[in-house]
C-alpha cells in the first residue's frame, strides 16, 4: 500500500498579514493586532495613515495576533494588551476585522480546492490536505499550491507535507514563514526526534513541564522513554498516545465532511489563572473566545442550540457544563451570556489553565424562522 500523503496548510501570521495587505508601510514594523475599533488608523490628506501605539493603549484587551517582528520582542497571542505595552510602547495596535479575514480565508481555500479538492477545515487560516490520489511529484503539487495561494489572496503561507495530520503539522512549522517542508516516516529520527516535545500538537505546556521534571525534553527521548514511566506518571491512554506521537504514528483520516457536530474555541494560558485573582484578564479572553465562537458560526452559516464551557484545571482535572437555549442562535452576545450561565456551575476556586466555549446542536442558519418571537433575555433553558 502506498505511502499516505497529508499535507498541512497554515497562513502565516494570518490576521496579522492581511492587515499589512491593507497598510504596505507597516510591513517589517512590530504590529499587534487586537483591541477595540477606536484604534482603527486615521487617513490623513495626502492618503498616507496615522497609527495608534501600544504605549497609547488603555483597556483591559488581549493580543489577537502579531506580526513576526512584535514577536521577536516577545509579544505573542493572548497575552494581555497593557502588558505588552511594556515591552513595546512603540509597537503599533491595529483593531480585528474578522470580515477581512473571512474573506481571505474564503479565497485562498477555493484556490486550494481548485487544484487538491479533498480539504479537512480546521480553521479560518488552517487546512489540511490529502495529496494521496493526486497524480503529481509532491514537491510540484505542493509548490503549486503555495503560489496558487499567493496569487489568489496576495499572502503567503507554510506547507508540511508528512504520511500523516500529526507530522504533517508539525512539518508546517518547521521552515515558517512561506515554508515547505516534505516528510516520510524514514526522516522521523532525523527531522522530528531532535525537537523539543512541545512541538507535537498535543503535548501542551503543563505536560512538557511535567515531562522535563522526568529527564524528557526532546521527542527522542520521549521515544527512548519507558513505557511503563510514562504510563505511571500521564495513564494508560494518554502515556499510550505519547508513545505513537514521538514515533509519528498517527492513523487519523482527513475528513472532509461539511457537516460538523460541534464548533469550539479554546485558548490555555500562558501562566495559570485564578477567577477572582484575574477576574479582569478572563472577562476580556472569555468575551473574546465567545466573539470569535459567534464568528466561526456565522462564517459556516450555522447556529447552535447548545452552548457549553470547558475548564482544565492546574492537575489537568476537565470540567465542562452546558445549557440548552430555547432558540438557535449565532449571536455573541446570546452565547456569551449562555456560556456565562455555564460558568456559574463550575468550581472556580482554584487555578486553571485552559478555557474553551463550544457551540453543539447545530443547524444550518437558513432553515431557521427569522421571528422566533422571543427575546434575548429569555435565552436560557437548564
Amino acid at each position: 500500500m502506498a505511502e499516505r500523503r497529508i499535507a498541512h496548510l497554515d497562513m502565516d501570521a494570518f490576521y496579522a498579514s492581511v492587515e499589512l495587505l491593507r497598510y504596505p508601510e507597516l510591513k517589517g514594523e512590530p504590529v499587534v493586532i487586537g483591541g477595540r475599533s477606536s484604534h482603527k488608523p486615521v487617513e490623513l490628506p495626502d492618503g498616507s495613515h496615522q497609527f495608534s501605539r501600544l504605549r497609547d493603549y488603555v483597556g483591559r484587551g488581549v493580543v489577537t495576533t502579531s506580526t513576526y517582528a512584535a514577536r521577536q520582542l516577545g509579544i505573542f497571542s493572548a497575552m494581555g494588551i497593557m502588558k505588552v505595552a511594556k515591552l513595546a510602547p512603540d509597537a503599533y495596535i491595529l483593531p480585528t476585522d474578522f470580515d477581512s479575514y473571512r474573506h481571505y480565508s474564503r479565497l485562498f481555500k477555493q484556490a486550494v480546492a481548485s487544484i487538491a479538492p479533498r480539504i479537512e477545515n480546521r480553521g479560518i487560516d488552517e487546512i489540511y490536505i490529502d495529496f494521496s490520489e493526486i497524480e503529481e511529484d509532491t514537491l510540484s503539487l505542493a509548490s503549486r499550491i503555495k503560489a496558487a495561494v499567493r496569487e489568489a489572496t496576495g499572502l503567503s503561507c507554510s506547507i508540511g507535507v508528512a504520511p500523516n495530520k500529526l507530522l504533517a503539522k508539525i512539518c508546517s512549522d518547521l521552515e515558517k514563514p512561506d515554508g515547505l517542508t516534505i516528510l516520510s516516516m524514514g526522516d522521523v529520527p532525523a527531522r522530528i526526534w531532535p525537537l523539543p516535545v512541545k512541538k507535537v500538537n498535543g503535548i501542551g505546556p503543563k505536560a512538557t513541564e511535567k515531562l522535563a521534571g522526568l529527564g524528557i525534553n526532546t521527542v527522542g527521548e520521549l521515544a527512548a522513554a519507558d513505557p511503563d514511566l510514562l504510563q505511571t506518571h500521564f495513564g494508560r491512554k494518554y502515556a499510550a498516545w505519547l508513545a505513537n506521537a514521538s514515533q509519528g504514528i498517527d492513523d487519523r483520516e482527513i475528513s472532509t465532511s461539511s457537516e460538523p457536530k460541534g464548533i469550539s474555541r479554546e485558548t490555555t494560558f500562558e501562566r495559570d489563572l485564578h477567577a477572582k485573582q484575574d477576574r479582569d484578564r478572563l472577562s476580556t479572553i472569555f468575551t473574546e473566545l465567545c466573539t470569535r465562537l459567534a464568528d466561526d458560526l456565522d462564517r459556516k452559516g450555522y447556529v447552535t442550540k447548545t452552548v457549553g464551557i470547558k475548564i482544565r484545571y492546574t492537575d489537568f482535572r476537565i470540567a465542562t457544563r452546558d445549557v440548552t437555549l430555547p432558540v438557535p442562535t449565532a449571536s455573541a452576545d446570546a452565547i456569551r451570556r449562555a456560556a456565562g450561565e455555564c460558568l456559574k456551575r463550575v468550581p472556580l476556586d482554584e487555578k486553571f489553565r485552559l478555557l474553551g466555549v463550544r457551540a453543539n446542536t447545530l443547524s444550518k442558519a437558513s432553515e431557521q424562522v427569522e421571528d422566533s418571537g422571543l427575546m434575548q433575555g429569555d435565552l436560557f433553558i437548564d
